[in-house]
Formats: structure tokens, sequence, C-alpha cells
């Protein structure tokens, strides 16, 4: 049996996103055509390197068209997908993507350091690392045998 680290905050976080999810999203079925609100999809884990790393699905969107901000502690992420103006909307057939503003704010944890933060764009794909404070990192502590 494998041993799985306990994490109280886990339950939580998966609750929040769920309202999140609940609240985001749209109402019934949006009309054809008409430029509505998004929300890009998002993966946060923690890698070797002892960061916290966030990607963020963008495909079709612009480096210029993102924005990336750390304010009190809160990561957001913003910005627009444009509708592609070189094909009429009478030409379409089906639209089923959204365009247009996305935002999407996520809570710091004490332990990241807001200093270090970077972000690189690549491939539709937006990836932030979140490095973790020096203090926050593990470190080995040698036990000396007393006589």
């Amino acid at each position: 049996m494998a041993i799985a680290r306990f994490d109280p905050f886990r339950d939580l976080a998966v609750l929040q996103d769920r309202m999140n999810r609940i609240f985001g999203e749209p109402y019934g079925p949006r009309e054809e055509g008409v430029l509505s609100n998004w929300v890009p999809a998002v993966d946060i884990f923690e890698n070797d390197k002892k960061e916290l790393v966030l990607k963020a699905e963008l495909p079709d969107v612009k480096k210029d068209d993102v924005s990336v901000t750390v304010e009190n502690n809160t990561l957001t992420l913003s910005g627009e997908r444009k509708f592609d103006s070189e094909v009429k909307k009478e030409n379409y057939h089906r639209i089923e993507r959204a365009y247009g503003s996305f935002s999407r704010s996520f809570s710091l944890p004490a332990t990241v350091d807001t200093g270090k933060i970077g972000a690189e764009f690549k491939n539709g794909v937006l990836t932030v690392r979140l490095p973790f404070r020096e203090e926050a990192k593990p470190r080995a502590i040698s036990v000396e045998v007393g006589s």
C-alpha cells in the first residue's frame, strides 16, 4: 500500500474549484456567434525544484493579450481571445469556442516568494513558476550524539 501525504486543504481546494465551476459557467446555452466570457483550463502542481507551477491553456491568444499580476498574495491571469476578423460571421457554419476577455485569480500560500515569480508563454500554454521562499524549503538537520 502506498503512503499518501496528508494535505488538510486538498478537500477545501476541490470544493473551491467546484464552486468556481458552478458560478463561473454561464447558465444555459449561449447564442452562436456571440462573444462571451470564457475561463481557461489551469493545472497547478509542485515540481522537484520545490516550486509551484501553474499551467494555463490559452489557445489562439497572443502573448501581448495576456497579463499576469501579483497583488496582496493573489495571482491574477487575465487577457482576451479575439474573434478572427478575417472570416465573416455569416461564413461560419458553427461557432463553439468562446471568445472575449478572461480573468482567473488564485490565492498564493505565504511560502511563495512573490519577488521571484516568472512566466513563460509557449505553444498556447502560459507557465507561471512560483518558487518557495528559502525558509519554506525543507532542510536536513544533523543530530549529534551526546555522551
